[in-house]
């Protein structure tokens, strides 16, 4: 697989991969492992990333690094499209989100889009695009994804921050955007 490190804000640490030959879980481990073993200078061999047990029933699992049998305390995320994947690691006191997109949506892609969107100018797909993906982020690093309704989320006029009304967070919000995907983080503080 190949695979880039991505640029990323203080405290983030985010790669980009893609294979069409391997299974979205299988990516998203390998890029997992990479990150984790950079940050804490062992061989990727001696990594394992595993995915945590389901809490309850509809409980979106999370990856977890393991080294040397030792949980890591850090908090991995990732998103996934077709052949791609993106994954990010932080310290897990700061909530982050991701989305990951084709620079070229799909006829059914550009509908949903439009039809969620805030935009008075949907028929620029740069800068649909770029809407799309911040919201996508936002739900993400908000935690409950799907229950919010995308038209929820609010931009600032420089989509530099994300918010969902009903909860007193702000995100900022970066583009990481490489190679023909368009790539989104959003983050929290980062802890002091």
């Amino acid at each position: 697989m190949q695979s880039v490190l991505l640029d990323t804000p203080d405290g983030v640490t985010a790669r980009l991969g893609w294979d069409p030959k391997l299974a979205e879980h299988d990516r998203k481990r390998l890029l997992a492992k990479e990150i984790v073993a950079d940050l804490m200078h062992v061989e990727p061999k001696d990594v394992r990333v595993e995915r945590e047990a389901p809490g309850v029933f509809g409980f979106h699992t999370q990856l977890i690094a393991e080294v040397g049998g030792q949980e890591l305390p850090v908090k991995i995320r990732n998103a996934n499209f077709r052949a791609a994947s993106v994954v990010a690691v932080c310290d897990p006191a700061v909530p982050i989100g991701l989305d990951l997109r084709d620079a070229h949506p799909d006829d059914a892609e550009l509908r949903t889009m439009k039809r969620h969107s805030h935009l008075f100018e949907e028929d620029d797909l740069s800068k649909l695009l770029a809407h799309w993906t911040r919201v996508q982020a936002v739900r993400d690093a908000d935690g409950r994804g799907a229950r919010v309704a995308a038209d929820h989320v609010r931009l600032d006029s420089p989509r530099t921050k994300g918010w969902i009304p009903d909860r007193r967070v702000q995100y900022h919000l970066a583009d990481l955007s490489r190679d023909g995907w368009i790539i989104t983080l959003a983050y929290g503080a980062v802890p002091a």
